[in-house]
């Protein structure tokens, strides 16, 4: 499918909640998290979306080890779920057994999706920068970053996009 076809959804919800992004170690253990930042794009001919993690976040942890990650768009009634993954760890909560999620094998990546999310992005790190001091306009810097723990940008390359077959009507015009 074509990753763009479902931009519109998808930024509607990034703006409005968050998007829930899942990683996975070597240990073979998914986690997710919410995030609140993305790009989708066109970088080097190829679809990307772009990830803003902290260094501090055991999801930056996973992301290196693996470099494959999911971003999956939530379907309206999970603002718990949002909530949960943007306020506890990984390290230290099993979110998905926790939360009810149900992990599912994605189809180009080895990290799982979210069968509850209608739809989902699989992505593979072509390309990650970190942010460092100095580095952003003094204005930004200053609000976002007043005590350091600074993002890393993960640039995965969209290997294939996926909408649930019950929800596709309703999305895709």
């Amino acid at each position: 499918m074509d990753p763009y076809s479902v931009i519109n959804e998808t930024i509607a919800k990034l703006n409005s909640g968050g998007l829930l992004l899942v990683s996975m170690g070597l240990s073979g253990v998914p986690n997710v998290m919410t995030i609140g930042w993305g790009l989708i794009g066109r970088m080097w001919r190829e679809p990307f979306f772009i990830v803003a993690v902290r260094k501090s976040r055991y999801t930056h942890k996973l992301l290196e080890e693996r470099g494959e990650f999911t971003v999956n768009v939530p379907s309206d009634g999970m603002d718990k779920v949002l909530e949960y993954c943007g306020t506890y760890s990984g390290r230290d909560h099993d979110k998905f057994k926790e939360l009810g999620l149900t992990a599912m094998p994605s189809y180009k990546v080895s990290v799982p999706y979210i069968a509850q999310c209608p739809i989902h992005y699989e992505c593979k790190v072509s390309f990650k920068v970190d942010v460092t001091p100095g580095s952003l306009e003094k204005s930004i810097e200053e609000s976002i970053y007043p005590s350091g723990n600074y993002h890393t940008l993960y640039f995965g390359r969209i290997l294939g996009v996926y909408v649930e077959e019950s929800i596709a009507s309703k999305i895709l015009k």
